[in-house]
């Protein structure tokens, strides 16, 4: 039974959809002026595995996720080029669907645009004045959040408290410093739509509740986003769309935690921000491998808490799964056994599907889902040793792949295994990251096979100092050993 930590309530909950077997769910996308960074990546990827989740248990999912189309920041970014924030947003939106198709993020049910739903946004905002909830002066619109008596039951804070930390510069038409813009009226040069206060363009928070509930209706399950939009984005949501409905917006609201560099969140202003497509430059491995890598990165943590990057982040990461692909290619060799203990391997099974199902069921424990594969990894490497049927491997390699699809990993039949990470030229170097390293064998294939034969020659005299020796020399090497039951030896770089 999935159970989900529900900001609004600050607790975590049992799921129980609306409508049986359905979810409506909700995501905030991007404000489309600029490539996406790593923490675009984050929050994509914790809602792409929750609704991958969700519809490995029976429900029907229907996901919308919106592009933010219109923004002082896209004006800005036009005005800078010369172009037309169309061009700007038509640009960005292209390169948003290419860098998450690089990590495996499918795309949503729907991706509505806030210029496609000016309508619905003027149709809101009409109906919270006509509710008093909201009041236009000289062509902006304005909502009144003291009219609204739960504002800041989301972000738990009262608005007293908010009220004394305003700005002293604060917009004198407001009636209160807290109030926010609804619609504004247009500046020369801006994109504008005509509306009963003039020519002007939507606010930030009311496209949102506008195009979801335009889509999911005027309550719906799940709303999710990073923890930076709790307060105010979507603390003014809950206020405007609950003002306008009398009913409940969402039911759970669940953010995911901030990416860190060097345990400080990452951001612009910190000079600690870099993209996707760095990330991909960078890199030494494939697209479709460095895209498996990042994925397994980022599950790698509790998406409710913070996530720290670095090069030896990505590094671990890759020898995780260097480790689960070469097991792998284990079960795609010919099998020289028409048994094995067959029960040991039912059992070792069963027992990563109920580890795996508990762990997600716990708010989306994926770092714990990630542990039930590696204990299943073991289990089979050691019954590999006393032989599997054909059967029995290719059975164990197609639960990888089912259990695997619900996280989007161990969907490759290629896989490169070079641990490797390399320094680029300076000006393709992202400095927050760690140290760069290299790990590459020295030696050719002749000279560790050499090596393993001197090792075997040791341990048959017992002497297990020269065999651990030889052992540690190819590790740091970055050559690993693999013992056999039978006293032979497997490595690989």
């Amino acid at each position: 039974m999935l159970k989900l930590f529900n900001t609004l309530t600050g607790r975590q909950e049992v799921f129980e959809p609306i409508e049986p077997n359905k979810v409506r769910m909700y995501v905030c996308g991007v404000t489309v002026y600029d490539y996406c960074h790593i923490g675009h990546a984050r929050s994509a990827l914790v809602f792409d595995v929750l609704r991958r989740y969700l519809e490995s248990c029976g429900y029907n999912v229907t996901f919308v996720k919106n592009f933010t189309d219109v923004d002082d920041k896209i004006i800005k970014r036009a005005n800078e080029q010369g172009v037309s924030c169309d061009a700007i947003t038509t640009k960005y939106i292209q390169a948003y669907h290419e860098d998450m198709g690089k990590l495996g993020i499918r795309v949503a049910t729907e991706e509505p645009k806030a210029t496609e739903h000016i309508a619905d946004i003027i149709q809101l905002t009409e109906r919270l004045i006509a509710k008093g909830l909201a009041y236009a002066v000289e062509g902006d619109v304005y909502f009144e959040v003291v009219k609204y008596r739960e504002y800041g039951r989301l972000s738990k804070r009262r608005l007293e408290d908010l009220q004394a930390g305003a700005r002293v510069d604060v917009d004198e038409r407001k009636r209160h410093p807290m109030d926010f813009a609804l619609w504004k009226s247009s500046k020369p040069g801006e994109p504008a739509w005509e509306s009963p206060w003039g020519l002007g363009r939507p606010g930030w928070h009311i496209e949102c509740s506008a195009m979801s509930m335009q889509h999911l209706g005027e309550t719906f399950d799940i709303h999710g986003g990073g923890m930076d939009l709790i307060f105010p984005h979507h603390e003014n949501e809950i206020a405007q769309s609950c003002g306008a409905t009398g009913k409940e917006f969402a039911r759970y609201w669940v953010h995911n935690g901030f990416v860190q560099i060097n345990q400080e969140k990452m951001s612009k202003s910190l000079g600690n921000f870099f993209t996707i497509r760095e990330i991909f430059e960078k890199s030494e491995w494939s697209e479709e491998v460095m895209g498996e890598i990042l994925r397994y990165f980022l599950l790698s943590t509790h998406y409710h808490g913070p996530l720290d990057f670095s090069d030896q982040a990505l590094k671990e990461a890759k020898q995780a799964l260097n480790g689960f692909y070469d097991l792998f290619n284990r079960l795609n060799e010919p099998s020289r056994s028409s048994g094995g203990d067959r029960d040991a391997l039912q059992a070792a099974v069963e027992w990563t599907r109920k580890s795996f199902g508990q762990a997600m069921d716990d708010d989306l424990n994926t770092s714990a889902a990630l542990a039930a594969f590696q204990g299943l990894r073991s289990d089979v490497n050691k019954l590999l040793g006393h032989g599997l049927s054909a059967e029995d491997q290719r059975r164990v390699r197609e639960e990888f792949r089912a259990l695997g699809n619900r996280l989007g990993l161990f969907q490759l039949d290629r896989w490169d295994f070079n641990v490797r990470i390399e320094p680029k030229p300076a000006h393709l170097v992202l400095t927050p990251f760690a140290p760069t390293v290299t790990i590459e064998a020295a030696m050719t294939n002749a000279q560790i096979e050499a090596k393993l034969a001197e090792r075997i020659e040791a341990k048959a005299r017992k002497d297990f100092k020269r065999a651990d020796a030889i052992r540690e020399e190819l590790r740091s090497l970055g050559i690993t050993i693999e013992d056999k039951p039978d006293g032979t030896s497997r490595w690989k770089r």
